[in-house]
């Protein structure tokens, strides 16, 4: 049960939120990957992911996070992340990520549509 991820997906005005619930490490990581993957297949390219219940965050989930950044980036998409716990902001920091992922405060600021990243 430790090692676990849930997701709940919703769609509000063609944005999908991903909700996040459990732990994103190396296992759950490859669950999340399997979500985002069929969703882009679909041509799902705004892409929100609501970390309101995400407690850790490790090296795995961090590279899938970027990765996905940076493909829906270059094919003008959205991949968006939103109320991060301080202790996952503090892991997205310390590898110099919060530079590079498009992070919010909250559900609403994310789903503006106007983001710089």
């Amino acid at each position: 049960m430790e090692n676990e991820l849930n997701i709940d997906v919703e769609e509000i005005e063609h944005k999908i939120i991903l909700r996040l619930f459990g732990r994103l490490d190396a296992q759950t990581s490859l669950i999340l990957e399997k979500q985002i993957e069929n969703l882009v297949k679909d041509g799902r390219t705004k892409l929100f992911l609501d970390f309101s219940f995400v407690d850790y965050l490790s090296s795995a989930g961090m590279r899938l996070l970027l990765s996905y950044s940076k493909k829906l980036k270059l094919s003008q998409g959205k991949f968006v992340l939103f109320s991060l716990s301080e202790e996952v902001m503090e892991i997205i920091k310390l590898a110099g990520f919060e530079h590079v992922l498009t992070i919010c405060q909250n559900e609403k600021e994310a789903l503006i549509e106007k983001h710089s990243k």
